[in-house]
């Protein structure tokens, strides 16, 4: 009698292992095994971590395994289960490996289909095709999408956002996407600690009232101590801090190369001459490439927050002139605190009172604040991300080597994304608390932004030539620049071995029905077809699939880094959702780029007192997860 040995392992996680009845059916293209209790009397099957094996006898050979049907019954109560894996060792010797990943709850089955990525167009028997087209009809209905009209639509959660989960809480949320236990209390204990360690709790009201002097600001950070925060806090008044901040601060994406000084901010040669260094008017300085421009004009408008009646916060939506000098130190020149020049609205110089000037900055760098927490790093990275998620979830099966590729890299952000519409930018969460734009002009500001957030704009090389910052000559101090283009192409080249692994021809990509409907749906669905977005609505080539991808794992991994910090490094993968010999050769030859990009990057910084890793592939996350 034929003998299939059956492997499964059970996840590391807090609760992954259970109590419950599990039962598996195998299926070949000649038959099916039996229904067939996995059980070892005397042991405690399927405890967390456990790898258990089972044998799986039958009447006649099944043909080639291509399906596993596992299936969990409640023992006493309902005990959820994680399943990393299965592998079936036929009576040949072969080896059948089925990722799986994913939670059991319920009394729930879940049919697997072997490890190797398949796009449509290689299915070619009907048991498969079946197979392909149930999962994904499941997995519309579990992320709100079928033909009814009260659910085609993705939640949208304030008018004019980026579409997200259509879930109010995080326990919503389909179980597979929820934190786990673990990344459940981290997420707490670490939003614990960060409050503990800012004092927030001690000193809230010193977000909602008047300060006396700096001090109180100092005392407020008194507890973060490292070596980068430390030469900030003791250099945050010099010029050129201020200005370095704008090429490898939190929020490295605003400052531009400008060609002409717009009418609206008259600044002439005579106001800035004492800061120039080459003998040349502001004219030729601009066309010399010598001259940056930073402009805030998205908060014009804005409302600023009101924490009481009596108690109205102020917003700025400033311009700064930046020079670059002798020595490649970026400092500013000018600057004007609105965007319509008049008595109002003064041009403030470095040649002013050291107090007027040092206020200046100040509020430049709070418009620069609330334009990172809300734009940069919300927005862009957070937002937009989810929203090729959702699309994901409800478009490719995991059998797609596209969901393959791209479930590392979206890991967590729905769910981190949803505790933020719970306890961050809610009414009355943290931002309404502690934040000039919170009361709503947070909303106000994503509103703004979406409206003219285009899909090329997410592409890194488009984002830094737009803004005229692509010459390394002329800022050889620009780090986010230069590691990110470093970042970018080693994600690019992975990328690519990978479709093209998957892909022989521009007619393949044209012919997968799958992946035409998973970009549709982030336009036509996430981005709600807005007039400017300019999101592509079909792919017609392999490069242009490469680089749409691209966007998706640069934006959740590398670009976030930069704007925030991470977990996991980039490239490392933990679970093995692709099991073919290329891919895996490809993510070696990955890591091996990312690792020396890591290396010129901590040789770079050698010596330096403000060295630069946030694009470092090491500290890089491979996902939106925090």
């Amino acid at each position: 009698m034929p003998s299939y040995t059956v492997t499964i392992a059970t996840g590391n996680q807090w609760f992954a292992g259970t109590d419950d009845y599990i039962y598996i059916t195998l299926v070949g293209t000649e038959q099916c095994s039996e229904r067939t209790l996995l059980d070892k009397p005397l042991y405690n099957d399927f405890e967390r971590g456990a790898v258990d094996s089972y044998s799986v006898r039958v009447e006649e050979n099944l043909g080639d395994i291509v399906l596993v049907k596992i299936e969990k019954r409640k023992y006493w109560m309902q005990d959820d289960w994680y399943c990393r894996y299965i592998t079936v060792k036929t009576p040949s010797g072969d080896y059948v490996e089925f990722p799986c990943f994913r939670w059991l709850v319920d009394d729930k089955e879940v049919v697997l289909r072997d490890g190797r990525a398949h796009i449509p167009q290689d299915d070619k028997t009907g048991l498969v095709k079946q197979h392909r087209q149930k999962e994904l009809e499941t997995r519309k209905k579990t992320y709100r999408l079928n033909n009814s009209a009260a659910l085609s639509r993705w939640k949208e959660w304030q008018p004019g956002f980026p579409m997200s989960i259509d879930a109010n809480r995080h326990k919503d949320l389909p179980r597979d996407i929820q934190f786990d236990s673990e990344k459940g209390v981290d997420f707490i204990l670490n939003y614990s600690k960060a409050i503990e360690n800012l004092f927030v709790n001690q000193f809230m009201h010193m977000f909602q009232s008047s300060w006396n002097d700096f001090a109180d600001f100092e005392r407020i950070f008194v507890r973060i101590k490292n070596t980068i925060s430390e030469y900030v806090m003791q250099h945050w008044k010099e010029d050129f801090m201020f200005g370095y901040q704008f090429l490898n601060g939190c929020n490295p994406v605003m400052i531009q190369k400008c060609t002409k000084l717009p009418d609206k901010f008259p600044v002439t040669h005579e106001m800035v001459s004492v800061s120039l260094e080459r003998e040349l008017t502001l004219e030729q300085e601009i066309e010399a490439g010598n001259v940056y421009i930073v402009d805030y004009k998205v908060l014009e408008g804005i409302s600023p927050n009101c924490t009481d009646p009596c108690t109205l916060q102020y917003l700025a939506a400033p311009i700064c002139l930046l020079y670059n000098n002798t020595h490649n130190k970026i400092l500013p020149i000018a600057i004007q605190l609105g965007q319509t020049p008049g008595e109002d609205s003064p041009i403030f110089l470095p040649t002013d009172g050291e107090y007027d000037w040092l206020l200046a900055k100040i509020w430049v760098r709070s418009a620069d604040f609330q334009h990172h927490q809300t734009i940069t790093h919300l927005l862009r990275t957070h937002l937009i991300t989810e929203m090729f998620a959702v699309a994901m979830y409800r478009q490719l099966p995991a059998v797609h080597p596209v969901y393959k590729l791209l479930i590392p890299h979206v890991r967590f952000t729905i769910a981190i994304n949803t505790k933020a519409r719970e306890q961050l930018i809610c009414e009355c969460g943290i931002f309404d608390k502690a934040n000039a734009t919170g009361g709503g002009g947070h909303i106000q500001l994503v509103q703004k932004c979406t409206k003219s957030l285009t899909f090329r704009s997410l592409c890194f090389p488009d984002m830094i030539k737009i803004r005229g910052m692509d010459s390394k000559e002329d800022l050889p101090t620009y780090f986010y620049r230069d590691d990110g283009y470093q970042v970018w192409e080693a994600t690019k080249s992975f990328v690519s071995d990978v479709v093209c692994i998957y892909y022989t021809s521009d007619e393949t990509v044209q012919g997968d029905e799958e992946i035409q409907a998973f970009v549709k749906d982030v336009c036509s669905f996430g981005m709600q077809d807005f007039d400017q977005c300019e999101f592509p609505k079909s792919v017609k080539t392999r490069e242009e699939l490469i680089e749409y991808l691209t966007v998706i794992v640069f934006t959740a991994s590398s670009q976030h880094a930069a704007v925030n910090f991470g977990q996991l490094y980039l490239g490392m993968y933990p679970d093995e959702h692709f099991i073919e010999k290329p891919v895996k050769e490809a993510m070696g030859k990955f890591r091996k780029q990312l690792a020396e990009i890591t290396s010129s990057i901590k040789k770079r910084n050698e010596g330096k007192k403000l060295p630069y890793y946030n694009m470092s592939p090491n500290k890089i996350p491979n996902s939106v997860a925090v």
